[in-house]
């Protein structure tokens, strides 16, 4: 599961959706993509924990990411390998360090060995709910790639 599978026959959407579910859970890291107000683009690997509903994040409040992040209240995820993609559009919503519950913060730092909560750097939590998820690996998966539309999964 969730390994380069390149001429395989293409997994169901239901399929898609439980490896999907299982990146979520087990991959520390995603890349994520901004703009800022002037549309210049910015892309950087993050840390995250995910709830069951919404991911988690933390860079500095003040970082191109951070501000554009709490600008656009959108963003665009992406987890694996090009050749076993899941991309998430979401909403986004900045919370102060200081305002997340210490057991979401301990989780968070638990799972990812980084502790924002630590740092001199003045950070932001940005808490991301998912609205669109797409995955597939190759051509033969681009069909039903959407695996969720509107904040609800497709199967």
């Amino acid at each position: 599961m969730l390994q380069d599978q390149a001429g395989a026959t293409p997994r169901s959407r239901a399929r898609r959706r439980l490896d999907t579910e299982h990146r979520l859970a087990h991959d520390v890291d995603v890349w994520v993509a901004t703009a800022s107000t002037d549309g210049a683009p910015y892309l950087v690997p993050l840390s995250f924990d995910w709830d069951g509903v919404a991911l988690r994040v933390a860079t500095p409040a003040n970082s191109p990411t951070g501000r554009n992040l709490a600008a656009a209240g959108t963003v665009r995820l992406a987890l694996g390998p090009t050749r076993d993609v899941t991309m998430i559009d979401g909403t986004v919503e900045a919370v102060d360090l200081d305002a997340l519950p210490q057991e979401q913060g301990d989780r968070f730092a638990a799972r990812t060995g980084f502790d924002p909560r630590t740092l001199t750097t003045r950070y932001r939590w940005f808490h991301i709910t998912p609205q669109r998820v797409q995955a597939w690996r190759e051509e033969n998966e681009l069909t039903d790639r959407e695996l969720m539309r509107d904040g609800r999964w497709l199967a």
